[in-house]
């Protein structure tokens, strides 16, 4: 599970706008926004890297 969702809500980021600078498709992005399909961990730092975040703040902690 990842929080690209809400952190693109917190920072008043649009999916569109994601996917533009992530060379990805908007359906791609949607579909690592709602959790469809995960990013590799090759997308995931990138995505952190445009959105300026730390990539393991992408990602839903698991209390195990």
């Amino acid at each position: 599970m990842n929080r690209i969702k809400e952190v693109l809500e917190e920072k008043g980021i649009t999916q569109t706008w994601l996917a533009e600078h992530l060379g990805k498709s908007f359906n791609m992005v949607n579909s690592y926004a709602q959790n469809r399909r995960q990013p590799s961990i090759e997308i995931l730092f990138e995505i952190g890297k445009i959105l300026k975040v730390e990539p393991k703040d992408l990602l839903v902690k698991q209390n195990h």
